[in-house]
């Protein structure tokens, strides 16, 4: 699928992805949706993915919240780069350890809705202009939207998938 380049686009494929990841989890037995995964990646069972992306969500909200009022957020997060997010990855995943797997799935569907909420909020222009905002830099708000939703669905989906084979 193509990268979304409008707003229409970014909500369809936002939601598409997002169902197809829900929909693929909730045919798992119980028991399934709960088994460790093989060895090999630091999400080590699918609450472990969930709260990935719930946690890249709130990254989203936050850095829209700060950067909407003109000041610059700290991107990704605070004492960390991109070049870090390894490290920062690695803190989400020992954050969220204690959380339940329905824990995990009422979180990432709300913090889902806010960012949801966030690109009905935006017209076409104000999402794939790039250099918009000086927040963003380089690129458009868009591209960060697309990035913490539908191609991270789709990243978390293909993870979960191929760790249940």
């Amino acid at each position: 699928m193509a990268r979304p380049k409008s707003k229409i686009d970014l909500l369809q494929q936002s939601q598409e992805n997002f169902k197809k990841l829900n929909n693929f989890v909730e045919q798992l037995s119980l028991e399934e949706q709960e088994k460790e995964f093989p060895k090999g990646s630091m999400n080590r069972n699918i609450r472990d993915v969930l709260m990935h992306l719930h946690h890249w969500h709130l990254m989203m909200l936050n850095w829209h919240q700060v950067g909407m009022t003109g000041e610059k957020p700290d991107m990704p997060a605070k004492g960390y780069s991109w070049k870090t997010t390894p490290a920062l990855n690695q803190w989400i995943w020992e954050y969220y350890q204690n959380i339940s797997l329905e824990e995990a799935k009422a979180a990432l569907k709300d913090s889902y809705q806010q960012v949801q909420q966030i690109i009905e909020r935006h017209s076409d222009d104000e999402l794939f202009e790039k250099k918009r905002y000086k927040w963003t830099g380089t690129t458009s708000l868009g591209s960060y939207l697309v990035s913490a939703t539908s191609s991270h669905y789709d990243w978390a989906f293909k993870l979960i998938k191929k760790a249940k084979k």
